[in-house]
């Protein structure tokens, strides 16, 4: 792409022809052209790439809310350096970010075309692999924490799943917001790690009832908010151990992403509880483009302003050393398949980085 300002025409990609359950049969390494960015994109040279458990619906082609032409590479998050930026964002150029690439897919490849609106600097005081390890599950803990939930000092947070990406994340918020932090996990190593982050209670699932626990923890009157990427095996347990005026934060369906899209939630379970119900969607959106998903689809997207002060108070925690990315594992681009097989195999903890460089 002589005219791009990019040297390479070409680039390597893992896709996915047809859909399967197995990444390592699925995904097959291809070499296609570099993607050239429209206005308001970013082409971004690939310098790592988080995996999420998302990542795998567009590898077994099961729920899923863009469902791109096959064959397509998936991938929703990538962090590197701006190549080339598309109409009115040139001004890019060069800039080290962390990036959701466009339809949040397409980023398991050596570029990625990412639009502006959910791109953020990362500055080069915090190296890899920890600058990939990030965006995405500090940003949700946020979002879903103190931006909905209001989370204040002193209270009591229930997290689930918490020795995950997004999970340990919370946890660090939660104890740096002065909260006592109840968190479940799949294991006693998981465990480990989480009171390592500071977690007041920890339990494992697989051996005990958390309900009980809960409401013996806090004098029967429930915690003050429950942070859920869970879903259906754990809600409704999780609206019984919520207190009055409490605020479930449903932020995520990783137990069975079929409830997402189905009618599942009893509403006078949500009455009698006396709580308040708290969605979180990771997806921004700029003064322009809010109002044409709003119209489009019905839906709120959060303010690209609010995700840039998000970012900077993420930034400056790290480096004041107050927290840290979990990373659990660090491999190369040619391994991401098993990786990802890891992943669908729940053998992962923390974040699973792919690094390029």
């Amino acid at each position: 792409m002589s005219d791009s300002g990019t040297s390479e025409k070409r680039m390597r990609a893992w896709r996915v022809h047809e859909y399967g359950d197995r990444p390592t049969e699925t995904l097959r390494l291809d070499t296609v052209e570099v993607p050239i960015p429209e206005a308001g994109e970013l082409l971004v040279r690939v310098q790592a790439i988080p995996l999420n458990l998302n990542d795998l619906e567009r590898i077994n082609g099961r729920n899923m809310m863009v469902r791109p032409e096959l064959p397509s590479s998936p991938g929703m998050e990538v962090m590197g350096v701006v190549e080339r930026g598309g109409a009115g964002v040139e001004s890019w150029e060069g800039r080290r970010v962390v990036a959701m690439p466009k339809q949040a897919y397409g980023g398991f490849a050596e570029f990625a075309n990412c639009p502006v609106v959910s791109a953020f600097e990362m500055p080069a005081s915090i190296p890899l692999p920890d600058a990939a390890a990030l965006y995405f599950p500090f940003h949700l803990a946020w979002l879903g924490l103190i931006d909905r939930a209001e989370l204040r000092e002193g209270e009591t947070v229930l997290i689930h799943a918490a020795a995950g990406g997004v999970g340990s994340a919370a946890v660090q918020l939660a104890v740096h917001r002065g909260a006592r932090v109840i968190a479940t996990v799949g294991s006693d190593a998981k465990a480990q790690l989480c009171r390592d982050l500071g977690a007041d209670v920890v339990i494992n699932y697989a051996t005990e009832d958390f309900l009980p626990i809960v409401l013996e923890q806090t004098g029967n009157r429930g915690v003050d908010v429950v942070f859920d990427n869970v879903g259906e095996a754990v809600m409704e347990k999780s609206i019984k151990a919520i207190a009055y005026n409490g605020r479930y934060v449903m932020n995520g369906f990783a137990s069975d992403k079929s409830y997402a899209d189905e009618k599942f939630i009893v509403p006078r379970s949500i009455s009698a509880g006396n709580f308040k119900l708290c969605g979180v969607l990771l997806a921004y959106a700029d003064a322009t483009t809010g109002p044409v998903f709003k119209q489009a689809m019905g839906w709120n997207f959060v303010p690209n302003a609010l995700g840039k002060s998000i970012n900077e108070g993420i930034v400056a925690l790290v480096l004041e050393r107050k927290i840290k990315p979990v990373i659990g594992r660090v491999v190369a681009f040619e391994e991401l398949p098993a990786a990802m097989q890891a992943m669908a195999n729940r053998e992962t903890v923390g974040r699973t980085i792919v690094q390029l460089t």
